[in-house]
This record gives structure tokens, sequence and C-alpha cells, in this order.
């Protein structure tokens, strides 16, 4: 009997060259850098860097900003050159685009490292000094000769917690049903709170603030301010985040799973539930994470509607709040190198809350589909079939 061999390669082995002409061009992707390629972009950023400083050096301007600015640009020209003269276009505009990317992701990276860095500096002492009292102290103590031990975020902490926790519990479900009414449904009506939602995204905070301070606020007068007179205006902000990101969530969840599930006989509404959202869940997680990112370190909305409030609230339906964007907002301009430090440890305190909360909602949305959830219809699906065993 006649054995053929396997024209495959075995795996692991190159693939060889198609049929039809030289592959010379041809992008060649490495998962290492290879010294070639090293010493071809070190070359070219020192004579870069030379060819900036002496330009500089000559016209006399002095300008680190600007020089480093310039300095990418020269080093992005010639090591352009270079590849295109060594290894054709192809492969030129491929080692192009990765500098491009890394150096676009390396300088957002060094920004949000040097902030984050600056605010540590500036706040450790304020919160470290007297661990915790800073974290549970009010603010009735503030004044020209208070000392840092004698003032604290505590009430602000709380306002912060209660304020974002109630806009999210307003602004989860209304998002989320709003973005499976857009994905489900084309018709004008549809089009037109899509339009309202593209709208909303791209509003000011200080008009979500102005716009609950003048429905709630104003007819209440003096009793309008309140934790939860803010809430609803972070509320109005956080919404379009949250059904814009939701509706690109829930869209690429594939229509074969809730084909399945309608041949099977099962409603719209426990399709959603069972499935779809299921389906999308750590999604709609990163939704949450995106609307909260947004109204966390807001102060117009609060400073309408919250007051701000040196001592302890922790009732957010009466009576005015603190907030810690509205206390870094108050202290922050007031004299005082005491005052203006308590500020900059608010400043740590909400990026540290923020970074908690981040990781709690990452924490709730951890998995893919089919896997153990948080959410209560997944409960008791788990209950109804243990008793049926």
């Amino acid at each position: 009997m006649t054995t053929f061999a396997d024209p495959s390669p075995p795996a692991g082995a190159p693939l060889p060259p198609p049929s039809g002409g030289p592959v010379a061009d041809r992008p060649n992707r490495r998962r290492r850098v290879s010294s070639t390629k090293l010493v071809e972009m070190v070359g070219s950023a020192v004579a870069a860097l030379a060819l900036v400083w002496v330009v500089f050096a000559v016209t006399g301007v002095s300008a680190p900003l600007g020089m480093a600015f310039a300095w990418f640009a020269v080093f992005f020209t010639i090591y352009g050159i270079l590849c295109w003269r060594l290894y054709g276009i192809l492969i030129a505009k491929d080692r192009m685009a990765d500098v491009g990317i890394w150096g676009g992701a390396l300088v957002a990276l060094g920004t949000l490292a040097a902030v984050i860095i600056y605010v540590i500096l500036k706040g450790a002492a304020a919160v470290f000094t007297d661990f915790p009292h800073f974290l549970v102290a009010d603010m009735t103590h503030l004044g020209a000769t208070a000392s840092i031990t004698q003032l604290g975020v505590g009430a602000a902490i709380v306002g912060t917690i209660e304020q974002v926790g109630l806009a999210t519990i307003i602004t989860v479900p209304l998002g989320v049903m709003t973005a499976t009414y857009l994905v489900n449904t084309d018709n004008p009506y549809s089009r037109l709170v899509s339009a309202v939602v593209d709208a909303m995204t791209g509003a000011p905070a200080i008009i979500a603030g102005l716009f609950i301070y003048i429905l709630w606020v104003a007819p209440h007068h003096e009793t309008g301010k309140s934790g939860f007179a803010a809430a609803m205006a972070l509320a109005v902000m956080m919404l379009p985040i949250v059904t814009r990101a939701a509706q690109e969530v829930v869209a690429i969840v594939p229509g074969s799973l809730r084909e399945a599930a309608l041949a099977l006989g099962a409603p719209e509404w426990r399709v959603l539930l069972r499935v779809v959202l299921p389906t999308a869940r750590a999604g709609l997680m990163t939704a949450v994470i995106l609307g909260i990112a947004r109204i966390a370190g807001e102060t117009a909305p609060v400073l309408f509607n919250a007051g701000g409030l040196e001592a302890y609230n922790w009732n957010p339906f009466v009576g005015q709040q603190d907030n810690l964007p509205l206390r870094i907002y108050e202290n922050i301009f007031q004299p005082g190198a005491v005052i203006q430090q308590s500020a900059w440890g608010a400043s740590l305190v909400l990026v540290i809350l923020v970074l908690l909360l981040f990781m709690l909602a990452r924490f709730l949305g951890r998995g893919g589909a089919g896997r153990r959830s948080f959410v209560p219809w997944a409960r008791r699906r788990r209950s109804s079939t243990l008793e049926n065993a």
C-alpha cells in the first residue's frame, strides 16, 4: 500500500513563502527584540538627541519639554528612514508603528505615574501622621491655628461613598435597561434616545448640578441641599456613560445564544436575565467602573446640591453633607500650610478610594460566561437545583 507524507509543516516550524513572488518586504514579528534592532534604535536615539541638542544650543532656546518632543520627532524620522533604506517600506512602516504605539503608551503611563506620585508625596504626611486619625476625624476643628493631627476627612469619606453609591444604584438599572432597549430596537424613538445619550455624554458637570439644583434644591430652599440631591446630580452625569458602554457590551453578545434560548421557549425577559446579562457581566462591570471614574472627582454638582459640612452626617437624605472633591476644593484655596496639606491628604484618600472601588467592581465582574456570579437569579437557580436533587 502506498503512503503519502503529510504536506503540512510540523508545529512551530516557519511557514513556507507563498508561491508567486518574493516576500523580502514582509514584516517578520518576533517576541524578543533582536540585538540588531536594539542597536538601530539606540543609534537613532543618540543621533537624534545630539542633533536636537546642537540646534537648541545654537539657537539659545531653553525648553526641556519642547526639547523632549523635538527629540522624539527627530528620532522617529531618523529611525524610519534607516529602516526604509535597510529593509524596505513595509518593515519601515511596521517599525514606525511600533515606535509610535510604545511612545504614546509611555507618555500616557508616565503622565499618570507622575500625577499619582506627586499626590502621594504631597499627601502622605497628612494621611500617615498619627494614622489612622486623618481617616476618621472630621473638620470641626478647622481653623487658622489647627494642626494636621486635629483634622480629618472621615465625614468626606462617608459622604463620597454614600453619594457615589446612591448614584450607582440609580444609574446602573436605568443604564442597562436603556442599553438593552437600544440594542434590540430600531425605530425613530430609539434613535432619538441614542442621540440624547450621545449629547449627555459631553455635557459639562455644572449643567447636571444646575439641573438638579433648579429641580430639587431650589423648591425646598435651605432643606433642599443633601447628599441625595448630590447623588441625583452625579447620576445624571453617570447615566450616559454607563448606557453607552453597556450598549456596546450587550451588542457583542453572540446572537446564537439568544436564538438558542428563544428556540427553547424562553421569553425575552428571561433571555435577558439568564443569558445576555451573565454573558456580558465583565463588560457591564467595566461600564460601571467608567461611570464611577466619571463622577468620583466631580466638584460642581456636589457644591450646588450637597453644600458641604465639617461634621459627620450619616443620613444622605437629610441635611447638608461633605464630599472628598468638595473638601479638597474648599481647603486648597484657604490660607495656611496646614489646611492646604489637609487638602493634599484628601486628594490621596480620594485616589485610594477610587482604586478600591475599581478593585471591588473587578472582583464582582471577574470570570467569563458560565461561571459562578453574584447576580441574584444565579443564586436562585442554584438553590432550586439543590432542592430538586
